[in-house]
């Protein structure tokens, strides 16, 4: 039986989704310099290259945000899957987080748990070859934007020789999670991953509204609670690989701004199975013309209140709308010819 239309655009935009004062002032950081910028939209806006502290409510350099970063023992940086400066940014900072010789465990929102006797055998095979490891998890069939983009990352990791760690759900078991339910899951990966814990009303009522929007509105009610349990469980599914895998150096995860929330998302898992490890987020945000200041960034479920501990605004990436396609008339149905 094939998956009605509604489950496959649901499924294809959830995983796309998992991607939504008084302060000290500097100036623009050399990044910020419009030719050293990959996406095209608002280089010249003022916020571009600069890192806000959400927790101090003040902007900071970047030695500074290494600094602290490097003390957490979870740090989790999110992006905008298809811009490619996030993913610049996110190697140097990887690059940077392991400059003094730390080996935390790599992990990628983009490969599953179920992938990772292929890519430790990629890795044994060709320990510096990043393009091996694409090859050998097909890449280019995965759905993720295209290989270059992430390709600064793995290279990092492999040049630093760091464990390459799948750490989501694999996308048949998310697509059984949607259609069957928690049952789709085993009791004991229920109860590891939380979900026999009923999520507070706020917060599903949260969850429910962003992927009402996230879908343009498109999604049949009947799909909001479905897909929340699926972006839930990729939370926690990802906030248990990094507990189980992660070295004596810590873990960071490379994911969307979504699952890097840190009132819900990964962050929140970890600090509700893990209280005792400081975590900390970063999220990279394309600025808007009309946002001006970090808070005009909040969510609209979080007003004023950005659910990051940091956030690295940049230029923004050209992309189609994905709401495109709900707009454009649809077509006639043929007429049947007589007799038929």
């Amino acid at each position: 039986m094939s998956t009605p239309t509604s489950l496959r655009l649901g499924l294809a935009l959830l995983l796309a989704c998992g991607c939504a004062s008084s302060s000290a002032t500097r100036g623009n950081p050399p990044e910020s310099k419009p030719d050293a910028w990959s996406s095209p939209l608002h280089r010249d806006h003022p916020l571009v290259g600069r890192v806000w502290d959400t927790r101090q409510g003040r902007w900071v350099e970047e030695p500074a945000l290494v600094a602290e970063l490097s003390r957490a023992r979870f740090v989790l940086l999110g992006e905008q899957h298809d811009n490619p400066d996030h993913h610049r940014l996110q190697a140097e900072l990887v690059r940077a987080l392991t400059d003094s010789g730390r080996k935390p465990v790599l992990a990628f929102e983009m490969l599953d748990v179920e992938q990772q006797p292929v890519i430790d055998e990629a890795l044994t095979r060709s320990p510096r070859e990043p393009d091996a490891l694409a090859q050998a998890v097909a890449w280019e069939k995965s759905g993720w934007p295209d290989w270059a983009l992430y390709r600064p990352i793995f290279a990092v990791g492999t040049e630093r020789g760091l464990r390459i760690i799948g750490a989501n759900l694999p996308l048949a078991q998310v697509k059984e999670l949607v259609t069957r339910g928690p049952e789709a899951l085993s009791p004991e990966t229920r109860n590891r991953l939380g979900l026999e814990t009923p999520l507070p009303e706020d917060i599903a009522r949260a969850m429910r509204a962003e992927m009402h929007e996230s879908h343009c509105g498109h999604l049949p009610e009947s799909m909001l609670d479905p897909m929340v349990l699926a972006q839930r469980a990729r939370d926690a599914q990802m906030a248990d690989r990094l507990l189980t895998t992660a070295t004596a150096d810590g873990a960071l995860l490379i994911t969307g701004n979504g699952h890097a929330r840190t009132d819900r998302g990964v962050p929140a898992q970890l600090v509700r199975r893990a209280p005792e490890h400081p975590v900390r987020s970063l999220a990279f945000i394309e600025v808007s013309p009309e946002a001006r200041e970090p808070r005009d960034y909040a969510p609209s479920d979080s007003p004023g209140q950005l659910p990051y501990d940091y956030v690295w605004f940049t230029p923004a990436a050209e992309r189609e709308d994905p709401c495109a396609m709900f707009r454009k008339p649809q077509a006639p149905a043929p007429e049947k010819s007589p007799g038929k």
